[in-house]
C-alpha cells in the first residue's frame, strides 16, 4: 500500500481525514489527475491537493446538498492557497456519467454499498480504458465487487483493510488487466488479503465468527417444535458462512 503522505509534513490547516479517507487517498500516485465519485464535503480532493499530491481534482456527486458543500471546502481551499496549481471543480454527475476520457486518469469511488458501486462502474464503461487506476471501497458485497471486476477485465493490484471507529473497510487499488480468483472464498474476503495474512482481516474474521455463532446458538435453542421452511434455509446459509469464516481462518493460520 502506498501511504506517501504519511511520510511528507502536512502542511497547517490540512483537512483532518478519518483513518478510512486516509487510506483511499494514500493510494492515489503522486502527480494524478483525479475525479472523485461521490465526494460528499469534497475532503479527499481538497487533502489531495493541500499536500501536494495530485495535479488536479473533480469532486463528482449526484446530490446538490453534498456538491455545495464541497464547493464551500474547494473555495475555502483556494482562499487559503491562492495560485497552487491544483484546480479542483465541482461537477454535478450521476456516477461517472458526465466524466470525459480527457478529464481524469485517476477515479476514487468510496463510501457506498457494492451493488451501487458496480451500476457506476458499468455505466462509465466509457472511461474504462482512458482511466488508468481505479480506487475503490465498497461498504458491502465486496465479494459480487471483486467478481465483477474479474468478469470485465481489471485487476486488483493491491487491497488493504482497516478498522476505523468500530467499523471495517477494504480499500483496491485497481487496474485494467486480468485476475482470476476461482475460490468463493477469495471472492468474499479478498485473496490478497488472505495471502498476506493481514492482521485487521484477522480481526474481522474472528469478530464475524462469534456474531454468526450467536445467531446459529440462538436459533437452536429456539427450535423446541421444529423449524420453519425459512428458519431452515436461515439456519443453512448461517452455516455455510460460518464454514467459510472458518476455510478463512485456516488458510491465514
Amino acid at each position: 500500500m502506498n501511504l506517501e503522505t504519511k511520510d511528507r509534513t502536512i502542511p497547517k490547516g490540512t483537512v483532518k481525514l478519518s483513518l478510512r479517507l486516509q487510506t483511499v487517498a494514500g493510494f492515489v500516485r503522486q502527480g494524478s489527475r483525479i475525479a472523485d465519485v461521490g465526494t460528499d464535503h469534497g475532503y479527499v480532493p481538497v487533502y489531495l491537493a493541500q499536500t501536494g499530491r495530485i495535479r488536479s481534482a473533480i469532486a463528482m456527486d449526484v446530490g446538490k446538498g453534498p456538491l455545495e458543500r464541497a464547493r464551500e471546502h474547494i473555495e475555502e481551499y483556494e482562499t487559503r492557497s491562492p495560485g497552487t496549481g491544483c484546480p479542483i471543480e465541482a461537477r454535478l454527475s450521476d456516477g461517472l456519467k458526465e466524466l470525459t476520457p480527457e478529464d481524469a486518469d485517476t477515479v476514487i469511488i468510496a463510501g457506498m454499498g457494492g451493488e451501487l458501486m458496480i451500476r457506476i462502474l458499468d455505466q462509465g464503461r466509457h472511461v474504462w480504458d482512458s482511466v488508468k487506476h481505479w480506487i475503490l471501497s465498497p461498504q458491502s458485497e465486496q465479494y459480487k465487487v471483486r467478481a465483477y471486476l474479474e468478469m470485465h477485465g481489471f485487476f486488483i493490484e493491491d487491497e488493504t483493510m482497516v478498522q476505523d471507529e468500530g467499523k471495517y473497510y477494504t480499500v483496491m487499488s485497481v487496474v485494467r488487466g486480468t485476475m482470476e480468483y476461482g475460490r468463493p472464498v477469495w471472492y468474499k474476503y479478498g485473496k490478497i488479503l488472505m495471502d498476506r495474512k493481514d492482521n485487521i482481516l484477522k480481526e474481522y474474521l474472528e469478530k464475524e465468527k462469534h456474531r454468526v455463532q450467536v445467531i446459529v446458538d440462538s436459533l437452536g435453542r429456539e427450535d423446541t417444535g421444529g423449524m420453519t421452511e425459512g428458519q431452515r434455509k436461515a439456519m443453512g446459509s448461517l452455516r455455510a458462512e460460518l464454514d467459510q469464516i472458518k476455510e478463512a481462518q485456516n488458510e491465514m493460520q
